[in-house]
């Protein structure tokens, strides 16, 4: 991956979460922090 690109991706999902909490508020934060600590266990638990 080069920086361009993930300079860009990274923009892309900041604004997406900047969107989110605009839209429905910090309730769905939440649920979506405890999801991607799941996430990163289990890719983890591949490695």
């Amino acid at each position: 991956m080069t920086n361009r690109l993930a300079i860009i991706l990274g923009g892309f999902i900041l604004c997406a979460l900047i969107v989110d909490l605009l839209l429905f508020g910090t309730e769905h934060m939440v649920f979506l922090g405890k999801r991607m600590f799941q996430l990163i266990e289990w890719v983890a638990f591949w490695r």
